[in-house]
């Protein structure tokens, strides 16, 4: 697969949203160049209000299974500022070793469990839910930011309005 080019400092990512997008989200998506959705997207008008911020790359979930939501792809390749962003919804369906093919980050959602964490070199990302709440999860978006020697993944609690996990990758 071709990967998508993105360009600009500020990577916004959301998944499962079901059909909701909360204004909180968008507030914390505010200033982002662009937006990778994981997955369980849910309708149009999540996409179509995400994009009045900036354009979205969107992958299907479980759930995108009939209309418009069943013909997105199950994952994509993005380049962004010399590094390669794997996006797929389940992790478990991961079917390569994204380090041996020169992968830096894995994003996915499905679990709606704000996680992530470093495996032999590669960052795994899961934003969480953005959608209805589900459990006692938080509600969750994360952000790539790009600076002049790193980029910082953070992860952020919309209602709480405060950020629940933070790293960086070397630029």
């Amino acid at each position: 697969m071709v990967p998508i080019e993105i360009q600009g400092p500020r990577l916004g990512v959301i998944s499962d949203t079901h059909g909701l997008l909360r204004p909180e989200a968008v507030e914390a998506l505010e200033g982002c160049e662009h937006i990778v959705h994981a997955g369980d997207v849910g309708t149009r008008a999540v996409i179509d209000n995400l994009s009045l911020i900036a354009p979205v790359t969107a992958i299907r979930g479980n759930i995108d299974t009939t209309g418009w939501t069943a013909t997105l792809p199950e994952t994509v390749t993005i380049r962004w500022h010399g590094k390669v962003l794997y996006v797929l919804h389940d992790l478990a369906a991961l079917d390569l070793d994204p380090r041996a093919a020169s992968i830096n980050l894995v994003v996915s959602g499905h679990s709606h469990k704000p996680v992530m964490h470093d495996k032999c070199g590669v960052l795994y990302l899961n934003p969480g839910s953005a959608g209805p709440r589900r459990f006692r999860l938080p509600v969750t978006v994360a952000k790539l930011e790009l600076n002049r020697s790193q980029i910082e993944v953070s992860i952020f609690d919309v209602l709480a309005c405060e950020q629940i996990a933070s790293t960086t990758m070397a630029r």
